[in-house]
């Protein structure tokens, strides 16, 4: 590095999975923004599995994008490389910097780590998790607070918890909040929405959606119970969709089966990528009743398509939806109540429709990657 050149920051996105989740989502918008910024104010190096080669050396044009082992694609082989092989790497490329964004970092690198930890919910929802996945992330949060120069965040009430909870220290943690790709989840056109209805085969079945990760932390079996009871009454009752990627919850399939004959549940697993502003404008109400969340993606990418969001006031949530959404509880009786109230109420959900579509453009993957680039500053000083 020569003197006046920015640091060389080294990204691990070998954690990225190959569906686009959350973390997906995280690490792409941040990268395209990083991409913005690459020469001027970072000096940017990404390792990645090989399978996203081709999409981050696209996006990142005046970046150093390297292949990982072909073994990181699975996990066990993945967190061994992070220890060994990922620290070497970073002095290869003569890293100032490595950042981790999927909470674990490795234990010994010769450059200042920062670790992006997202949520605290494996110890403020410990029963929502296996005890595998709960053991295993409360040990790398607890190490990655230890260990990194800084951690980023994704909301204030992240920041909080870890520091409540873990006794963090505060001066360590930078808040970047996520963003969301404006091009990609926009006000979707009349032939966006219907398209997917297409696929869907809804026909002119008015419908309520839900976009999301189908895991015990999401409440999907009282969100199906709670839309039942909101709408089995009606003369045309919408249907409700559940979308996103298979999980563990098995209490789903018990909450659908309760689900009587005249109402219609679709579970159709993953969309396409360009169908979800579609899916997600088109709805009714997209709603998201989670116990909690570090940031709450879903309901951003939602409100940036101009869908009126029904949401839990837990955690994170309340910083990203603010008066732009309708809140519940994760009780079914109250997600009846709330969601049939919707329902009856067009004014509103046309009022939260453009509250939420206006409130999402302050949310942008510049300004996260802006804080991060703060962060890894300090990192180095």
């Amino acid at each position: 590095m020569t003197a006046g050149s920015p640091p060389r920051i080294l990204v691990d996105a070998t954690s990225v999975p190959a569906d686009r989740g959350g973390v997906g989502r995280y690490v792409d918008g941040l990268l395209g923004a990083l991409g913005r910024h690459t020469g001027t104010t970072v000096d940017l190096s990404v390792v990645a599995q090989r399978t996203d080669l081709e999409r981050y050396s696209r996006m990142l044009p005046g970046a150093d994008v390297i292949a990982a082992p072909a073994a990181v694609a699975h996990r066990p082989a993945r967190l061994a490389w992070e220890q060994t092989g990922l620290p070497l790497l970073a002095q290869q490329v003569g890293a100032r910097v490595l950042h981790s964004p999927f909470y674990t970092c490795p234990l010994r690198v010769g450059c200042p780590v920062t670790v992006t930890v997202h949520d605290a919910t494996f110890f403020t929802e410990p029963e929502h998790y296996d005890k595998s996945r709960r053991t295993f992330f409360r040990s790398a949060i607890k190490t990655s607070l230890r260990r990194a120069a800084r951690v980023i965040v994704p909301s204030k009430a992240t920041r909080d918890e870890l520091i409540r909870l873990l006794d963090a220290d505060p001066t360590t943690i930078d808040v970047a909040y996520h963003g969301v790709d404006h091009a990609a989840f926009h006000a979707p056109s009349d032939d966006e929405k219907a398209r997917v209805r297409a696929r869907l085969g809804l026909g002119d079945t008015p419908y309520v959606a839900f976009l999301g990760a189908k895991e015990p932390r999401k409440n999907v079996p009282n969100l199906i119970r709670g839309w039942v009871r909101a709408v089995r009454e009606r003369q045309q009752p919408p249907a409700l969709v559940i979308a996103g990627g298979q999980s563990h919850d098995d209490e789903i399939d018990r909450a659908a089966a309760e689900v009587p004959q005249h109402l219609r549940l679709l579970r159709p697993g993953y969309l396409r990528y360009a169908d979800l502003p579609g899916f997600l404008g088109g709805a009714l109400v997209s709603a998201y009743p989670s116990y909690g969340e570090g940031f709450g993606l879903p309901i951003l990418e939602a409100m940036a398509c101009a869908a009126p969001v029904l949401t839990t006031p837990r955690l994170s949530l309340p910083e990203v939806g603010g008066d732009a959404v309708a809140y519940t509880s994760e009780a079914p009786e109250q997600i009846a109540a709330d969601l049939a109230a919707l329902l009856d109420d067009e004014p509103r959900r046309l009022a939260l429709a453009k509250a939420g579509f206006d409130r999402a453009k302050e949310f942008t993957w510049d300004s996260s990657a802006e804080v991060h680039i703060s962060a890894w500053n300090r990192a180095t000083a």
